[in-house]
């Protein structure tokens, strides 16, 4: 009997779109650690009218055997990256396959020419789509569940990617602090240290009535304090406005802060209360069951994860960045928080590293961004 055919199809309409973003859930049967997205947030991700599509290019595959889906991927430019990094570098991402090497490279040499059609170089990833959202590839403690917009895959996906060619480029470290890890004493000390050298420097929290204005101070510092880190791509406006409406019903005020040297904003650290613990119990989807499910499993939440940290260049390595970890964590476990990770790290940001291990952080998860010449 012949093996059925191994096919490649563009995503073209709506029924291929929801085949695209329903495969994962054939990958993932059965494993007690993914966590399903909201299909409505997949729908608006792949929107050609998000923000991020008004300056980038994607493309969506879906690869069959016969008639049964066994693979997707995108192929992505994003022509701010290529702006901003001078670098004729495409993006593969949202790399999803059945464990089958014909699969996975088929996929990927199909993004490969699509780049190179369109003058790319050099390709990464995996982005989803970009290092503003989901990125990485875990390559360990895959006997754990991801935190809030952080990836999950297979452990078979390492030796897919690599077969066909990609190398490591860069790994993104996530870190795991617990209450009973801390030494209050030598972190009262650290802070008292600090203020004491630099009595200019104060911390507040969000103020949400000022909600938009301080969604303006955030932008200003955080294109300005990761300029200069591996793989950072100016958010635009309409971006950081669209995270912060997508992300403004879940945050807690005490939990996104804000350094001023003065009356000056230097820097702010943003950690959102892990909400993947209830999107665990949705299936993906928020109808008037799961609005009662989310409602139940909120109350449920004692995880945090820090995912925003910048302090702007002028004002680094004058124990903001500290403060601010100390401050989020004291208030995280004063709201009920009492653990929580901090990711990700750049694995060259030893600056960042060393202040969250002073405090009882440990190494937990590591992501890996691929790349190759094509």
């Amino acid at each position: 009997m012949t093996a059925p055919t191994l096919t490649l199809q563009e995503v073209k309409n709506r029924h291929d779109l929801m085949a695209f973003i329903r495969f994962p859930w054939k990958i993932y049967q059965g494993n007690p650690y993914w966590v399903p997205p909201l299909i409505k947030d997949q729908l608006q991700k792949f929107s050609p009218g998000s923000p991020f599509r008004a300056h980038a290019e994607m493309i969506l595959y879906i690869a069959h055997r016969g008639e049964e889906i066994v693979g997707r991927i995108s192929g992505i430019i994003d022509h701010h990256y290529i702006q901003f990094h001078q670098e004729k570098l495409g993006f593969f991402g949202f790399f999803e396959s059945v464990d089958d090497g014909e699969v996975a490279h088929l996929l990927l040499s199909s993004v490969a020419a699509w780049l190179r059609e369109r003058g790319m170089e050099k390709m990464a990833g995996p982005m989803n789509p970009s290092t503003n959202d989901e990125c990485g590839l875990l390559i360990d403690a895959f006997d754990s569940s991801p935190c809030l917009m952080m990836p999950y895959n297979p452990p078979y996906y390492t030796a897919l990617l690599e077969r066909w060619g990609l190398k490591k480029v860069m790994d993104l470290y996530a870190y795991w602090l617990e209450k009973t890890f801390f030494n209050y004493d030598r972190l009262n000390r650290i802070t008292e240290r600090i203020l004491k050298r630099e009595p200019h420097l104060s911390v507040r929290p969000l103020n949400p009535r000022r909600f938009d204005e301080e969604v303006k101070i955030i932008k200003d510092i955080y294109n300005n304090s990761w300029s200069k880190n591996w793989g950072f791509v100016p958010m635009t406006e309409g971006e950081i406005d669209d995270l912060a409406k997508n992300l403004k019903p879940i945050i807690v005020p005490d939990l996104v802060l804000f350094a001023y040297w003065g009356d000056t904003p230097v820097g702010f650290s943003a950690a959102l209360p892990d909400y993947n613990i209830v999107l665990k119990h949705l299936n993906g989807k928020l109808g008037l069951l799961g609005s009662i499910k989310f409602l139940y499993f909120s109350r449920k939440i004692n995880t945090v994860r820090i995912m925003l940290l910048g302090v702007k260049h002028a004002f680094q390595k004058k124990g903001v960045e500290g403060l601010l970890y100390i401050e989020i964590f004291k208030r995280g476990t004063q709201k009920g928080y009492p653990q929580g990770e901090c990711s990700w790290i750049l694995e060259n940001n030893l600056l960042m590293q060393h202040g969250i291990e002073a405090m009882g952080g440990k190494r937990y998860k590591t992501y890996r961004i691929y790349e190759a010449q094509i």
